[in-house]
């Protein structure tokens, strides 16, 4: 799911990653699970390391399932009750079309081949479903300060422009939307219906 230098760093730093993290938006969240054609009955925040994401939509009535390749921040998510699955994103232990809404909120930009964990993401979303990913957005002066404060810590990241990851999602069979520009943005997916005509 990360880089293996990604890991380790996110084991190293995961009791303390709550307390320098902010929180994760829930009207950010919100919005692009408000693309859903279907009820939110099983969810992943995949690459969700502590649930930040998990906690941000537990007061809506929403569980995630924590899905991670660091053990240190998924012994915190477990720690405060959320569901979590140790795995990589790059081989979801997730059957086809189960997936009512998957969420990747800050965590893209980590995984070694970001191609390859969209199509997991989207091969486990039932019809009607909907990919929410929170990104930062590199053309952005923060997003260019992000990028390099996370090079110079080691990190392998790769960051994309709004518009491109809706490509990419698209490109996966996707109906993708840019739901909120900015340096943080959010880039959904819909998975299409058989009404839909696909």
């Amino acid at each position: 799911m990360f880089g293996p230098g990604d890991v380790r760093f996110f084991d190293t730093i995961a009791g303390l990653y709550d307390r320098t993290m902010p929180a994760a938006g829930t009207a950010d969240l919100q919005a692009g699970l408000a693309f859903a054609h279907r009820p939110l009955e099983r969810v992943l925040d995949v690459g969700g390391g502590t649930g930040r994401a998990a906690r941000a939509l537990r007061p809506r009535g929403i569980e995630p399932t924590v899905v991670d390749l660091s053990a240190g921040m998924l012994a915190r998510a477990r720690a405060v009750g959320h569901p979590a699955i140790r795995a990589d994103v790059g081989a979801l232990p997730v059957r086809d079309g189960v997936a009512d809404a998957v969420v990747v909120a800050d965590a893209l930009h980590h995984f070694p081949s970001p191609g390859t964990a969209l199509a997991e993401c989207a091969r486990v979303l039932a019809p009607g479903g909907v990919l929410v990913v929170r990104e930062f957005d590199p053309t952005t002066r923060r997003g260019r300060a992000l990028a390099s404060l996370e090079h110079l810590t080691g990190m392998d990241s790769q960051f994309f422009a709004p518009d491109d990851l809706a490509d990419s999602l698209a490109a996966e069979g996707l109906r993708s939307y840019v739901v909120q520009p900015g340096f943080g943005y959010t880039v959904v997916g819909v998975k299409p219906t058989d009404e839909d005509g696909s």
